[in-house]
């Protein structure tokens, strides 16, 4: 009896490209904060509240005497984190 091998290359792709998605967005707030964008662009908007839910596990996880540190320090943890174990995820898929 022959087994069927699930390809799971397709799903480590979309596990990949979102994992990096979530990273960019988040990488953008910081992007936009470190500048002084103006907070009541959309863009500004949008990728402040997307960030604040994606880090919510991470975004007080310092507590920096400069705001600027706090900001690059939890959300850029939370990027990281997403960046590192989406991929790791989606290699792992890709071996199988």
């Amino acid at each position: 009896m022959a087994t069927s091998k699930v390809k799971l290359g397709p799903l480590a792709t979309v596990i990949s490209v979102v994992a990096n998605v979530v990273a960019s967005i988040i990488g953008l707030w910081i992007l936009l904060y470190l500048i002084d964008a103006n907070p009541e662009n959309h863009l500004v908007n949008f990728s402040h509240d997307a960030s604040r839910w994606l880090a919510t596990w991470s975004h007080d996880l310092f507590t920096f005497d400069r705001e600027w540190a706090r900001v690059v320090g939890g959300y850029g943890l939370a990027a990281v984190v997403y960046a590192l174990v989406g991929n790791f995820a989606a290699a792992r898929l890709r071996r199988y």
